[in-house]
């Protein structure tokens, strides 16, 4: 086997792109550690043609001692794993702590200097033998890819103006909301690129009955009144993981939280608005549809909880260390899914 390695001098758009967002050198991709650049997937990939795949973003970050922290990363691997399940994806590793493993030893050997994002994909590959051409999910083969990215944290300035988008988030009996599906996302990708088109940062989406879901990959709160409101997790939403953080630690905080349904009206007149992913954090909302949320400033309570987010994700100790796995260990962790298949370094 042959050994491609990584060229860590590439700085071109395929490494480094304008947003500061940086691609590590080396991705695992079917049993491999290789180079992350270039194309490895056939063209008749059938997750390319009907979407069938289902991705996580998760986040590492620098802690307060300076060493890198997987966030919550068990929790995003059950949740592509039972994804995985719907797609009938199986010949991948379907162990939570072999894919940590691939995680830990990715992110070493691309050495980040800052915070991570890693994104992790599963689906379908290729047809198998005998297997009738067509959509399907039985008789197609399976692929797993994951990639690292020094990704800087998004912060509580960076605050966003949202349109009402005139795309619709697809109901859950249409398709497995609850989950990141690949095939999905063209909704996600429509609005964004409305909202863009008229200017604005985020669009919020509505549900088949007129209420707000969630902005086009986050979910939304509304503070009414020191209370948070935020669309029940049973609705047409993703019940995000980041989402599911910020409510623990607001009831954590004395802070009351109800999961009950949003109108637009609900938003419009919300003393603040906020959104919530694992890629962004915290994102204040400060405008919809063109008009000011509050006094159109980030808010306190906005503040308060990005301040409780950022603790719970940089601190070395303290609460909720369960959520918090140390990736810079004194000794690299066996890695059982890649000794047999992991590309020999000496062959550089």
């Amino acid at each position: 086997m042959t050994t491609r390695h990584p060229d860590r001098t590439a700085t071109g758009p395929d490494r480094r792109p304008s947003s500061g967002i940086e691609l590590g050198a080396w991705a695992y991709d079917r049993g491999e550690l290789v180079s992350a650049t270039g194309p490895r997937l056939p063209l008749s990939t059938q997750a390319l043609h009907y979407g069938t795949g289902t991705f996580e973003g998760i986040r590492a970050y620098r802690s307060d001692r300076g060493l890198l922290q997987l966030f919550r990363v068990r929790e995003h691997y059950e949740r592509m794993l039972r994804a995985c399940r719907i797609l009938r994806i199986t010949d991948i590793p379907t162990e939570v702590e072999d894919l940590i493993d691939i995680t830990v030893e990715l992110i070493r050997r691309n050495d980040h200097d800052g915070d991570v994002y890693v994104r992790p994909l599963a689906h379908k590959l290729s047809l198998l033998p005998d297997a009738p051409p067509g959509v399907s999910l039985s008789g197609v083969s399976d692929g797993l890819s994951i990639t690292t990215f020094g990704f800087p944290s998004y912060g509580i300035a960076k605050a966003a103006r949202c349109g009402l988008s005139s795309w619709r988030r697809p109901p859950r009996d249409t398709l497995p909301t609850q989950h990141k599906i690949t095939g999905g996302y063209v909704t996600s990708a429509l609005a964004s690129d409305e909202a863009r088109a008229a200017g604005y940062d985020d669009a919020l989406l509505l549900d088949g009955s007129g209420h707000v879901a969630e902005a086009t990959t986050a979910n939304v709160f509304a503070v009414v009144a020191d209370r948070i409101l935020t669309p029940p997790g049973t609705s047409d939403i993703l019940p995000g993981i980041t989402r599911d953080t910020l409510i623990t630690l607001c009831r954590e905080s004395g802070t009351e939280v109800l999961e009950r349904e949003l109108s637009p009206s609900d938003v419009f007149t919300a003393d603040e608005v906020f959104l919530s992913s694992t890629g962004k954090g915290v994102v204040p909302v400060v405008g919809l549809a063109g008009r000011d949320i509050g006094n159109g400033a980030v808010g306190e309570v906005t503040r308060r909880l990005a301040a409780l987010y950022d603790a719970a994700t940089r601190h070395s100790d303290g609460p909720h260390s369960a959520w918090r796995l140390p990736v810079d260990l004194p000794e690299a962790r066996s890695t059982p899914a890649l000794e047999h298949r992991q590309p020999s370094r000496s062959k550089a």
